[in-house]
């Protein structure tokens, strides 16, 4: 199981927060019950708990290290759990998700077992990143398969788990009676050495550091070097970072 740096992911925690800001934005009603799923953290709990301070809500990940640090948020139920093993107690009024999924394959049929979760006239809002095309991931597997890494290229590389929006839609549509899914590309303006590498710590590349252990430093030198390339810094010494998202938003009738 992979672990997580809670302080190494929330580096940067504005950039990452957005799109869970714009997405919990267009979600509307009251509801009762709330489930974060992947919560990480708690940062995005705790903004779903704010926005329904009359809620009973729920933070769900597979770390401890990250709920460690979400436990010093009080008033929210953390649960330590997998996913892939999770089943509601009862239908859910605002099942939310948000950079989480992605690490999770099958999603013909995960989606639909969620959408099941919701309750009549519940909701369903899911962010997660589509860039994996993109420098970020395919320079990550290209250092992999250099000959100092191949050995980890096999069992870490892992396949593109998130599909083109009509994937979702076809799937998603027969299930709500309202169904809104959206891209949104973020021009993301990073400061300081190596940023994009330093984003893949605290997420993409965490498979290869634990595997690594001391060897891990030198993958990441050899990783950052493609990246600059890919990522350069412009003059005042930013990086853009571009960062594709997609979103799902299904109501229930």
């Amino acid at each position: 199981m992979t672990s997580w740096d809670p302080a190494q992911y929330e580096r940067y925690s504005a950039e990452r927060n957005r799109p869970a800001i714009d997405l919990i934005s267009q979600i509307g009603g009251k509801p009762a019950e709330i489930w974060d799923l992947g919560c990480g953290s708690g940062s995005v709990t705790r903004m779903l708990a704010k926005k329904w301070p009359a809620a009973i809500v729920h933070g769900l990940d597979s770390s401890e290290e990250m709920l460690t640090q979400a436990r010093r948020i009080h008033g929210i139920d953390w649960v330590l759990e997998d996913l892939t093993d999770w089943t509601p107690p009862s239908p859910i009024d605002l099942l939310f998700s948000n950079a989480a999924l992605q690490w999770l394959g099958d999603h013909e049929n995960l989606f639909p077992r969620l959408a099941d979760a919701v309750a009549p006239g519940g909701t369903l809002a899911v962010q997660m990143p589509r860039n994996f095309g993109e420098p970020l991931h395919t320079l990550l597997a290209e250092t992999a398969r250099a000959p100092a890494w191949r050995h980890l290229a096999d069992r870490l590389t892992r396949p593109i788990s998130v599909a083109e929006p009509a994937f979702y839609h076809r799937m998603l549509r027969s299930r709500f009676e309202t169904l809104d899914i959206w891209e949104t590309s973020y021009l993301q303006v990073l400061g300081g050495p190596d940023p994009v590498a330093n984003w893949a710590r605290g997420t993409a590349a965490r498979p290869y550091l634990d595997a690594l252990g001391e060897a891990a430093e030198d993958f990441m030198a050899d990783y950052a070097a493609r990246l600059r390339v890919a990522y350069p810094p412009l003059e005042d010494g930013t990086t853009l970072f571009p960062f594709n998202r997609l979103f799902v938003l299904a109501v229930k009738g």
